[in-house]
């Protein structure tokens, strides 16, 4: 006589079975990637041919970083001490080669480890208009796939004795991280001038693409989501341990449309930021009231409003 046995599903780990991402998620550091999320679309109140689509699943987690901490096991476990900055910060346009600029002129030298020695002469020779065509030192010419997936240069920071030139190591004067964030933190700096664009925006991920309506009108689509694996393209999978997705790091008192306030204002405007922050005021109220809205996975021990 046949026993009938309960079939069960495989979880669907996100990333191939023999990945350290998948090896991560078995073990139960991170939650897989592919869960149900809430999007809240809406038009940007300054552009009628903007639109704007936000994850909110991701906004109203709990989320913070936990840098510098022993719940930060960092993407390379031969290297903890330096987080995510494992990889070189890619510049996105001149504008934001021209904030880093600035920040390297304004940030004292105490504050960066591993200031290459020739800082000061570069910036004198850029300031008495002879620095021509050279290249910052602490930038150097690599490349990114292009729209049409072909490689394209770009500039990026580079990397020092296995992560960026701006990562401080254990036993700086000013503590292990990155040496702008250290400086803007205790001198009052905006994080969202002086820093690369791609590690301001973390743990946030803007995607940005034009689209045509059904109606023929061409319009821009922004993408506000989490910054997980995948936004780090192919080689996401191969981190040994990602932070988006563990329990251990979405310990804050406030959820992330809140604590990252200013980081959303960048990205969105301000009208844009007050018409996601009227959404979720609501929704907090409701919650507050006794309504459920999914949360993300990795925050089930969440009972704030």
């Amino acid at each position: 006589m046949g026993v009938n046995r309960q079939k069960t599903n495989p979880v669907n780990l996100g990333f191939p079975a023999v990945s350290p991402a998948a090896a991560s998620i078995l073990a139960g550091h991170e939650v897989p990637p592919d869960f149900p999320r809430e999007w809240y679309e809406f038009v940007d109140p300054k552009d009628e041919f903007h639109t704007f689509e936000v994850d909110i699943t991701w906004l109203e987690s709990h989320y913070n970083c936990m840098f510098g901490t022993d719940a930060c096991h960092g993407i390379d476990a031969s290297r903890p001490e330096v987080g995510c900055c494992v990889h070189g910060a890619y510049m996105a346009d001149e504008e934001d080669r021209d904030q880093l600029f600035d920040a390297v002129k304004r940030m004292p030298a105490k504050y960066w480890q591993l200031r290459p020695a020739g800082v000061d002469s570069f910036l004198e020779r850029a300031e008495a208009g002879s620095a021509g065509d050279e290249l910052e030192p602490w930038l150097e010419w690599d490349e990114l796939d292009g729209e049409d997936g072909e490689p394209e240069p770009a500039l990026k920071t580079p990397i020092v004795d296995g992560a960026c030139v701006f990562a401080n190591r254990a036993g700086w004067e000013t503590g292990v991280g990155c040496a702008i964030h250290q400086w803007a933190v205790a001198e009052g700096q905006e994080l969202t001038v002086v820093k690369p664009e791609v590690c301001w925006q973390l743990p946030i991920r803007r995607y940005e693409d034009w689209e045509e309506r059904p109606d023929g009108q061409e319009i821009l689509r922004t993408t506000i989501g989490e910054y997980d694996r995948r936004a780090w393209g192919g080689g996401g999978e191969d981190f040994d341990w990602y932070c988006s997705g563990d329990s251990r790091c979405h310990t804050s008192p406030e959820p992330l449309w809140k604590s990252q306030q200013t980081e959303l204002t960048a990205l969105l405007g301000e009208e844009g930021y007050e018409v996601l922050a009227t959404y979720l005021r609501a929704r907090e109220k409701a919650r507050q009231a006794g309504a459920e809205f999914p949360r993300h996975p990795a925050d089930p021990h969440q009972t704030r409003g």
